[in-house]
């Protein structure tokens, strides 16, 4: 799992559905942060849940559980009432236009979606917030994971990707993202790395703590890992882009092949994240 929004959308849609128990929630969020917060933003948001307002205080993850559930409700019809966006400039699928809501999730980069069958839904975006300066956090940990809850005017409509669609995609971005890497680090002109390769598994195994819900699909988790790995080539090769105009020109092109396959990787995620969360049901 590659960021707070997936872990809690699929380990709480999993426990909606019977098929994990509360403490695989927590545990699945305690590896974000060693501690949670939900506060609500507005008036509305509060009473959809149950969060104090106009006086905010900070709950932590056992309300945040119980927030998404209090939203959920109990739809009459069995399925997921959960989903992730994972918006940015330029591509915001998902998102209510024109909504602060939307606003705070591209700058997040992730947001979670909640809807109901007679209730308006409401949106999540989490932050964090670093206390370095508090003795248990001398070490630098996260601190807080703080999740805000918005009132949405409506679910917005979005049809996932396909799943089999995707998957085929990745297979071409994968050896397209290795090539570009390849070619960057020969090309130079960007931060030296030594083994571009080695920094791509590094990048890996720190995702592979992120566990997902015994309930998945073997063809959604491979999509996943295919992503994953496309994803770490795009962080890798960040690092090795030309900043020069005088780059080689082989270079600049692998700079430019990269670019595109970042969507292709948000569109996957969100094609296997839709699989996972209909295999629970």
């Amino acid at each position: 799992m590659w960021c707070p929004s997936v872990s809690l959308t699929l380990w709480t849609n999993a426990w909606l559905a019977g098929q994990a128990a509360p403490d695989d929630v927590l545990d699945a969020l305690s590896q974000w942060a060693p501690r949670h917060s939900v506060t609500a933003y507005d008036g509305v948001a509060a009473q959809r849940t149950g969060l104090p307002w106009p006086d905010v205080n900070d709950a932590g993850a056992v309300s945040l559980l119980q927030t998404v559930r209090t939203a959920a409700g109990r739809p009459t019809v069995p399925g997921p009432t959960l989903g992730i966006v994972l918006p940015v400039p330029g591509d915001v699928r998902g998102l209510p236009p024109g909504t602060t809501f939307g606003r705070d999730a591209v700058a997040a980069g992730e947001a979670v979606l909640v809807r109901a069958e007679r209730d308006a839904p409401i949106g999540l975006v989490p932050e964090f917030h670093y206390e370095d300066s508090e003795p248990e956090f001398a070490q630098g940990d996260a601190g807080v994971l703080s999740w805000t809850v918005y009132s949405l005017p409506s679910m917005p409509a979005a049809v996932p990707p396909d799943l089999g669609e995707a998957e085929y995609t990745l297979r071409s971005a994968v050896r397209s993202a290795a090539d570009a890497l390849t070619a960057l680090r020969a090309g130079g002109g960007g931060v030296d790395i030594d083994d571009p390769r080695g920094m791509v598994e590094q990048v890996l195994d720190s995702s592979h703590q992120h566990r997902a819900p015994d309930h998945a699909p073997a063809r959604a988790l491979r999509v996943l890992e295919n992503a994953a790995h496309v994803d770490a080539i795009i962080t890798v090769g960040a690092g090795l882009m030309p900043i020069s105009r005088q780059s080689s020109s082989e270079a600049q092109l692998a700079s430019d092949a990269l670019r595109p396959l970042a969507g292709m990787v948000r569109s996957a995620r969100l094609a296997a994240v839709d699989a996972i969360l209909r295999s629970a049901w």
